[in-house]
């Protein structure tokens, strides 16, 4: 069986939505509670076996970098005051064997073009993408699901979850039929339809395991609205010539790409957190009484 060992993360955006805060940090980089989304969408894709981490950036996400990178001055401070449960959570911050690979987007050409950027680090094999604006929380984590399920039909997989008809005009939605738990096989998928429009209501959401065709189909459609490449269109391609199965994710997901959703995400893993989480939860009861 073909193993998936790299992973693409899209990180190059603006992150218009949360301005002013992302006007000299990447959206990326805001945190829930203590760690930050890019750092979640990195453990996630580390415990579905993943171990080449593909970043996608663009001009000010230097600090993706650093956040990965070995801390040399903050490691000797922490030790010169005597700081060891710190120490070691810088560094034991991820999972030991990962490699982080950089490249940068030149411009702002949609997720479609982001993904193509990659294509030389990907190679000819298989990979996921993931979205860190969406934060999933699953166990197990959504894209070890997604991986169990390639292994199990050998067919790109695509995330996706039921969504509200008023709001099919947010998502890449998916025609389907169902061939399993959860598990639908793609018949059609067109990007942002109209309610009245939508085929279902099958949302695309952001994970991805697609295998190296794709690409064929990134660098042969024809650019959308604003010169972008869509990825829904490739794998609308891609469709022509191979099976694509839609997998319900067993999990909850919080889109942090808008704000409600980060405050919604932000208030869960408070709730949760094995530091705080007693605590947080008794000022929240507090809050709803008075």
């Amino acid at each position: 069986m073909t193993s998936i060992t790299k992973a693409v993360f899209p990180v190059a955006g603006l992150g218009t939505r949360f301005l002013p805060v992302t006007k000299a940090s990447p959206k990326e980089m805001l945190p829930v509670v203590d760690k930050p989304l890019i750092q979640y969408a990195v453990e996630e894709a580390a415990a579905a076996g993943i171990t080449q981490m593909i970043f996608v950036t663009g001009r000010g996400k230097r600090s993706i970098e650093d956040h990965f990178d070995k801390a040399y001055e903050l490691e000797a401070e922490l030790q010169l005051h005597g700081k060891r449960k710190l120490l070691e959570e810088v560094r034991n911050l991820l999972p030991p064997g990962l490699t982080y690979i950089y490249v940068r987007q030149q411009e702002a050409r949609g997720l479609g073009h982001a993904v193509l950027c990659a294509k030389d680090l990907v190679g000819d094999e298989p990979f996921a993408v993931i979205l860190a604006d969406d934060l999933i929380d699953a166990q197990p984590p959504a894209m070890q699901q997604m991986v169990e399920m390639f292994g199990e039909y050998h067919s790109s997989v695509i995330g996706v979850q039921n969504v509200d008809r008023k709001e099919t005009n947010q998502y890449g939605i998916v025609a389907s039929e169902p061939i399993g738990d959860r598990l639908h096989r793609i018949s059609s998928i067109v990007e942002k339809p109209k309610s009245e429009d939508a085929p279902s209501t099958l949302g695309v959401v952001g994970r991805y395991l697609l295998k190296p065709r794709i690409f064929h189909y990134l660098q042969n459609i024809e650019a959308g609205t604003g010169g972008e490449i869509q990825l829904t269109d490739a794998i609308a391609g891609l469709l022509h010539e191979e099976r694509i199965l839609a997998y319900e994710f067993i999990g909850k997901r919080y889109d942090c790409g808008n704000k409600l959703g980060y405050l919604q995400a932000t208030l869960a893993y408070g709730l949760k957190h094995a530091q705080v989480g007693k605590e947080f939860r008794e000022h929240v009861k507090a809050l709803q009484v008075t």
